[in-house]
């Protein structure tokens, strides 16, 4: 089970980047080169902690070896397998996962304040706004204050990204690990077709490799699956593209904090050992 604070400094692992947690005052532990990429960033002096210029998620690089919670977002397109690595991370580690969607859903169900402020705009066609989806969120750390915890589906963009970070400094809880799936896109294409979900929960299927026990109906409550309609090859590739177009910066503005890692593969089996290592090197 995993431990509730970092311990050890950080060693290299296959990743684009890695988090780092100093030795003591200005000394700061090395980071070897990935696999996955052969770009590295130079870390900043302990003075830029003070610099307002630089953005809040990168100050953790700064935090004392005395360790803080994990508190991890999980990037990837869509298809990419970002819940079935999430209930991993969850089973393997003992980590809270909280999904956007499933927030969401829960607080228009239980019509809270923030759900209904969300049902309202669901109703008229709109998005939830970022400030619904940030108060929701911060509405679910409040009851789980102090552990480890696994964010899915929210920031998207860098404006999302920006008022997350605001709201988990302000909480004192702000990000300390990014990982990103990269999937190849043939991949997730096949995925995408072969996908059914059980809408009201959220829960997804896939023909090939997870499979409903009755074809068409959900393993849980007995009620039929969906598939979506824009689940087809055209508009799947419209989605990838404005994906790639939102989350390209955003993973650069994770990149350039010092807290992104990537993880790639073509199934969920070869990339969850590469995630399982580099969050068991940071942990005793």
């Amino acid at each position: 089970m995993l431990p509730r604070t970092f311990s050890r400094s950080l060693s290299g692992s296959s990743v684009s980047s890695t988090l780092q947690l100093p030795l003591q005052g200005s000394q700061i532990s090395k980071r070897r080169q990935s696999s996955i990429s052969s770009t590295t960033s130079t870390a900043q002096n302990a003075s830029s902690i003070a610099d307002d210029s630089v953005p809040l998620i990168s100050r953790l690089r700064h935090v004392p070896r005395s360790g803080i919670p994990l508190r991890m977002l999980i990037l990837g397109a869509p298809g990419a397998g970002k819940g079935t690595q999430s209930s991993r991370i969850r089973k393997h580690f003992g980590i809270t996962a909280i999904s956007s969607g499933d927030i969401l859903r829960r607080n228009i169900a239980e019509q809270t304040p923030a759900g209904k402020k969300a049902q309202a705009a669901v109703a008229q066609g709109a998005l939830v706004s970022d400030d619904v989806i940030v108060e929701l969120i911060r509405n679910e750390l409040d009851t789980i204050e102090g552990t480890n915890w696994l964010l899915d589906g929210f920031p998207r963009t860098i404006t999302q990204a920006r008022s997350l970070d605001a709201m988990l400094a302000a909480t004192n809880q702000p990000l300390n690990a990014v990982v990103n799936l990269v999937v190849p896109e043939s991949v997730i294409l096949q995925r995408v077709v072969e996908r059914y979900v059980h809408v009201p929960s959220g829960r997804v299927y896939n023909l090939s490799y997870n499979p409903p026990r009755i074809a068409g109906i959900d393993d849980v409550t007995g009620e039929p699956l969906e598939h979506r309609p824009d689940d087809n090859p055209e508009s799947f590739r419209r989605r990838l593209e404005q994906y790639h177009g939102l989350t390209e910066p955003l993973l650069q503005y994770y990149r350039s904090a010092g807290v992104l890692a990537s993880f790639a593969g073509e199934t969920s089996d070869i990339i969850f050992p590469q995630i399982h290592s580099y969050l068991d090197e940071r942990f005793d």
